[in-house]
């Protein structure tokens, strides 16, 4: 069995053990790993037209759970004071990641519109269309 040496390592509670104390060090590893997933995924809605939004669906799924598990136990005074300079990155990134995801989203629905109405035009040959008698949309 591989032996782990690693600080990121070492601090994280094990899965298993509800009772483990989570070090602040802990929770702001957490924090970077949610903000290195939200760029890779904005990242990837914009430069790369092969991008698997459900895996990073997914990623961010299971950090969501690590930082909701790090958070029980943790008094909001304490947390916020301590790792505010973080979620407020964490908030800009989050907010860049949305304006992707909206723009992302736009753009599907553009070309589903332009799919819908290729697809009525070439069914459509006019000859018993209620839009041809000035009746439909």
């Amino acid at each position: 069995m591989t032996e782990y040496t690693s600080a990121a390592v070492s601090e994280r509670p094990y899965a298993g053990d509800a009772a483990a104390p989570v070090r602040p060090a802990s929770l702001s590893i957490i924090i970077g790993r949610i903000e290195e997933a939200v760029e890779a995924e904005t990242h990837g809605l914009k430069h790369d037209r092969d991008f698997d939004l459900q895996s990073s669906n997914a990623r961010k799924s299971r950090h969501l759970y690590e930082l909701t598990r790090a958070m029980k136990g943790i008094g909001d005074a304490d947390m916020l004071g301590e790792h505010r300079d973080s979620l407020k990155r964490l908030r800009e990134t989050l907010g860049r990641n949305e304006a992707a995801i909206r723009a992302h989203l736009n753009a599907v629905s553009e070309v589903a519109t332009l799919m819908r109405n290729a697809i009525r035009h070439a069914e459509a040959d006019g000859t018993y269309s209620a839009g041809e008698f000035g009746w439909g949309t």
